[in-house]
């Protein structure tokens, strides 16, 4: 009998602890972050489709590719941001290298699902919009997770709350300034808050 252990290897997400050179009051694993990011992703674009009428969006495919975009951390770990970025020959190699461990894990399923599911892990099946939406998911989940930090009193996440701001913004995306005003803000709110509306 031959066994797949893509699905066991990936639920290990759970285990990588993000933001490896700050200090966290409240640790997040890589599986919380996906699971936000896919969320956050799928709103986006329904924002795209529905508010702003978007007809090449396709939020479903979207936010699955979300489920999967970080998923070949499991085999580099998470790699943090100063680090990743230094310059670009770091950065080159860093995306050979999760190119190499997305091939790694798509071989770990049966040849029938090895193709459908190596897109999702290279994000191969998206246009170009709906991978900018999927990064802006990613920023916004990052933002989220400064914000908890400052709302705990924690201001080691002050500069990265500013970088992935900016990095926001420089995509000009419709679909992400709506979701900076209309939903962002309701982070902040206390639960109290988030029940009354």
């Amino acid at each position: 009998m031959k066994f797949y252990p893509f699905n066991a290897l990936t639920s290990r997400m759970k285990y990588i602890s993000r933001w490896g050179l700050m200090r966290s009051a409240r640790q997040e694993s890589l599986s919380e972050h996906t699971a936000e990011t896919a969320i956050i992703a799928h709103t986006l674009c329904l924002i795209a489709v529905n508010i702003n009428k978007r007809t090449d969006i396709r939020p479903e495919k979207v936010a699955v590719a979300a489920l999967y975009h970080d998923a070949s951390e499991i085999m580099t770990g998470d790699m943090p941001t100063p680090v990743k970025y230094k310059n670009d020959t770091l950065r080159r190699a860093y995306k050979a290298l999760e190119a190499e461990a997305c091939t790694t894990l798509a071989t770990l399923l049966p040849d029938e699902l090895q193709g459908e599911i190596g897109e999702c892990l290279r994000v191969d099946s998206l246009n170009d919009r709906e991978k900018k939406l999927l990064k802006a998911a990613d920023h916004f989940s990052a933002i989220i997770k400064c914000i908890e930090e400052e709302q705990s009193g924690n201001k080691e996440f002050s500069g990265a709350i500013v970088q992935q701001q900016k990095a926001l913004d420089a995509m000009q995306l419709e679909e992400a300034e709506y979701f900076k005003q209309h939903m962002l803000p309701c982070y902040r709110w206390t639960l109290d808050e988030l029940s009354s509306q």
